[in-house]
């Protein structure tokens, strides 16, 4: 589309997901026609994913929930019936205050999913001032451990300097091109000056079939490789002798334990040959600088933080933190922000109310973790213990396909007292709801977004237009507040709160606003003044505070649970492996009823090998049945060698709008959440479930 002198264009960013893509939306008589990428935007330079694409979709979707709606007959029936925003949040307030004062404030939970946004923080305020400690969230199988590793390990969250740039990348099981794809434009500019490339991934991604080096692991297992490749690095003498020697601690520790594991185990439980880690490790630290570029699936199971904590190691022995064409820190905006202190209200929450949170106080995860791990939640709904738990507030989650066993969390909701959800459809999880409520688009409400995981800017999220009887997360919540007793607790605008987060940087929301966004810079070397942002003001190679919590100061493997090595009865019967990854068409478990999307991936697929495929007479196309001894779903076969015969690449967070309330969106069919479960072991540090690695079998479903 050429815009002409008729349209209006704001200036503002997508908030889809987490990253912060500047955008242009095109606005002709009020109304919203085109929304492109801002080409002068430091993050995505004019360019859009999929998803940012289809904002108008979203935003226009005629099954967009546009009126509160009130639960008729059984919880799950899919009847219901209008009421006025009055009437749902006056039962909302009443149903909250009546479990405040007839259990106490803690048989009252919060969640909320994938957003990752300041809508975030505003409900744990709300938490906070109502005296819940119980406020659950997914970070703890979403980037946390990768943030807590880093930030114990030296201070602050690395980032690759692709723009130097490397001479050395590796891409550790991170679908880059589909999920981050402003740093794969980046990293491959990176590879036409010259970078070699290293890609760490069960799957041969595009990004793998061009790789100097694939390694192939099997999933859960990259603790291990990571160790391995440090035994390397360090036997062989290959690390940055004087970086080791004046900026870390721990180091001959460290050494002693990584000489503990040897290629021959690493080579045994991994599945990648001893030859080829070596190969990979040699590479890595022999092409100063070098960046590694990581992803979700390593937050994902009980070595989660470890493997973290891993790769930060590798960054640190090999001297490539802080230095151009390495890992280094961004700049922080001085900002009353998400996560803050001050935005989430932590001191109206009592500690001694605090540490009676959900959950078993002998494995509480890391101290700086205020959230509660979704398993206790739907611990304590079921089993009302160590607290009670009897009403939920959800807002833009779905636990039903993104919270582990997922069957469990069925019986969970079934039995809460009061279920009130906050969305922009009906899903499997809003469908279980007494109330729901119309919550609004990201076009709809004020905002400032902060990528969490990427270069650092400030942008500047702005309304153009709102669909009647929508409001957003705060609007929401204040309005509850309000009905509560503790209205005073946010501000009288959502603007108002917007501008006491940017007070400290001297800013207005409207300020902020005319200017669009503000690029942050890239800190080189900065420990050389001040020392790292750790209590030694080094590298903690041997981490004296995790050990003082009673956690493991260094890396030690665990292995999952229910694999051919921890089970190898249960692998006789399910004899593969399986594990997930997501796509460039959706966000988790959002998406899948706008038509542009779904036209790019329109079912769940599984990803299997040829000779698996032969050996159960699987062909392209065929459905088939995926099983573990916690259930079974149905996906559509798709025939590959980019997946290990001994494993399965499963579909993730797949519901099927189209199906229906009769037929409960769909949620069992293909769910891969059918197949987890929810009990220990989890990551000591965070409580990641064990959500990929797990043993299954296949085969063709029955007609």
């Amino acid at each position: 589309m050429n815009p002409s002198s008729e349209y209006e264009i704001i200036k503002s960013t997508c908030g889809l997901c987490a990253i912060g893509c500047g955008i242009l939306i095109h606005m002709k008589d009020g109304i919203p026609v085109h929304i492109e990428g801002d080409p002068e935007h430091p993050l995505n330079k004019g360019k859009l994913c999929p998803k940012g694409q289809a904002s108008l979709e979203l935003l226009t979707h005629p099954d967009r929930l546009t009126q509160p709606l009130k639960r008729k007959g059984p919880r799950g029936s899919g009847n219901w019936e209008q009421v006025s925003w009055d009437e749902a949040l006056d039962t909302i307030a009443e149903r909250l205050a009546h479990a405040k004062k007839t259990i106490g404030a803690p048989s009252v939970a919060f969640a909320h999913g994938a957003a990752k946004g300041l809508q975030d923080s505003y409900l744990a305020r709300f938490a906070n001032h109502f005296g819940s400690p119980n406020v659950a969230w997914q970070g703890h199988v979403c980037f946390v451990p990768r943030v807590a590793a880093s930030k114990l390990t030296y201070g602050f969250y690395a980032i690759p300097d692709y723009d130097f740039p490397p001479r050395c990348i590796i891409v550790w099981a991170k679908n880059i091109d589909a999920t981050l794809f402003h740093a794969h434009e980046r990293l491959l500019q990176a590879r036409e000056r010259g970078a070699r490339l290293i890609v760490i991934d069960t799957r041969k991604t595009t990004l793998a079939a061009e790789a100097d080096i694939w390694l192939q692991p099997r999933p859960g297992t990259d603790l291990l490789l990571a160790l391995g490749m440090l035994n390397t690095i360090i036997s062989e003498g290959l690390f940055d002798h004087a970086f080791v020697e004046r900026w870390t601690t721990g180091f001959d520790k460290l050494r002693e334990h990584c000489a503990a594991t040897s290629p021959e185990r690493v080579e045994a439980v991994t599945w990648v040959p001893k030859d080829k880690i070596a190969a990979a490790a040699r590479l890595y630290a022999r092409s100063k600088p070098a960046a590694i570029q990581w992803g979700n699936l390593i937050d994902h199971g009980v070595n989660s933080f470890q493997t973290a904590r891993a790769i930060c190691l590798l960054r640190a022995v090999t001297g490539n933190l802080g230095i151009p064409g390495g890992e280094v820190k961004p700049s922080r905006f001085p900002l009353r922000g998400r996560r803050s202190p001050e935005l989430e209200a932590w001191d109206a929450m009592p500690q001694e109310v605090f540490e009676n949170r959900a959950g078993d106080p002998e494995q509480r995860p890391l101290p700086m973790i205020r959230y509660l791990q979704p398993q206790d939640l739907i611990h304590a709904i079921i089993e009302e213990t160590p607290t009670p738990i009897r009403v939920l507030f959800n807002q833009g989650g779905n636990p039903l396909t993104n919270y582990s066993n997922a069957k469990r969390v069925y019986a969970a909701l079934k039995k809460l007292d009061f279920f009130a959800v906050a969305e922009h459809f009906m899903t499997p999880t809003a469908a279980m709801a007494d109330i729901v409520l119309p919550a609004a688009t990201y076009l709809e409400f004020d905002s400032i977004v902060t990528p969490p995981y990427s270069y650092p800017v400030l942008s500047a999220q702005r309304q153009c237009v709102r669909r009647p009887d929508c409001r957003s997360d705060y609007e929401i919540l204040q309005g509850l507040a309000q009905r509560l007793g503790f209205g005073d607790a946010f501000w009288e605008t959502e603007q108002a709160c917007l501008d006491f987060i940017l007070k400290p940087y001297g800013l207005t929301f409207a300020e902020l606003s005319h200017i669009g966004f503000i690029p942050g810079t890239l800190h080189y070397r900065d420990y050389e003044a001040n020392g790292f942002e750790t209590p030694t003001r080094k590298v903690e190679l041997y981490s004296e505070q995790l050990k003082s919590w009673g956690f493991d100061p260094l890396p030690n493997y665990i292995e999952p649970p229910e694999t051919p090595f921890s089970r190898p009865e249960l692998a006789r019967e399910y004899p593969y492996i399986f594990t997930t990854w997501k796509s460039a068409a959706y966000r988790h478990s959002g998406g899948r009823q706008v038509s542009s999307l779904r036209v790019l991936h329109p079912k769940p697929f599984v990803l299997i090998h040829p000779e698996t495929a032969l050996a159960h007479g699987i062909s392209d196309g065929d459905s088939v049945t995926i099983e573990t001894p916690k259930g079974a779903i149905q996906q559509t076969a798709r025939i590959s060698d980019e997946i290990h015969p001994k494993v399965l690449g499963v579909d993730y967070a797949w519901w099927f709008p189209e199906a229906g309330p009769a037929e409960e969106f769909g949620w069992r069919t293909a769910n891969v959440n059918i197949l987890t479960g929810d009990a220990p072991p989890y990551n000591p540090e965070l409580g990641s479930t064990n959500l990929r690695g797990l043993c299954c079998k296949i085969y063709k479903s029955k007609a």
